[in-house]
């Protein structure tokens, strides 16, 4: 990863992030802080994915991430100061001590070895950041401000929340199980579906 390049400014304001959801309980991941901000991105994921993969690692932790470690098997604390060894085998990496130089560090490792990494309030030394995420059963919407406002991402949170029908979920089952019972190539699958949904866009 070219650090310099990654990090340059996009001329035209628009937000090429790509959007991506990831199956965390295949995965494994490190956030390096046990303080407030540790405890908020901890919650942030396991409210997404509630078996996420997760190793905490810090010398001491709030009592409310400890609390809510033990409500998930697949969360794991370790009482340590961060060390480089513990990026190894890991996929994704999130920094959030009271440190910037520790965060920093957390960083330059975690970029060594083409690991994403996320510095809580850092914008410049993210790869990747956690956005507003509205869930509805099967249905999950992710929002993105580029990292400019996350104030903004939480009220279309909220609106979205809002508007979208409790029930959709079940509309996307129904779905679902209508789709297993077309014939036909991929194409003409698609096509079907295209058709009996096409309605949705005039609601």
């Amino acid at each position: 990863m070219d650090t310099a390049n990654s990090q340059q400014p996009i001329a035209n304001g628009t937000n090429e992030l790509y959007p991506i959801f990831l199956k965390l309980q295949n995965l494994s991941v490190l956030i390096v802080g046990g303080g407030n901000v540790g405890l908020e991105k901890l919650s942030f994921l396991l409210k997404s994915s509630p078996n996420a993969n997760v190793e905490v690692v810090a010398p001491q932790f709030l009592p409310e991430l400890v609390t809510l470690a033990e409500k998930h098997p697949s969360v794991k604390l370790t009482y340590k100061k961060f060390n480089r060894w513990m990026l190894r085998k890991r996929n994704m990496v999130i920094a959030c001590t009271d440190d910037l130089k520790v965060n920093k560090r957390v960083y330059d490792l975690s970029r060594k070895r083409y690991l994403i990494c996320n510095i809580a309030d850092t914008p410049y030394l993210c790869d990747y950041y956690l956005g507003g995420i509205v869930t509805k059963g099967n249905v999950k919407i992710a929002i993105s401000t580029n990292g400019k406002s996350p104030t903004t991402a939480k009220r279309l949170r909220e609106f979205f929340e809002e508007v979208i029908p409790e029930d959709i979920n079940k509309m996307v089952e129904n779905l679902n199980e209508y789709r297993k019972t077309l014939k036909g190539d991929f194409e003409m699958k698609v096509q079907k579906m295209n058709e009996i949904t096409d309605s949705l866009k005039n609601k």
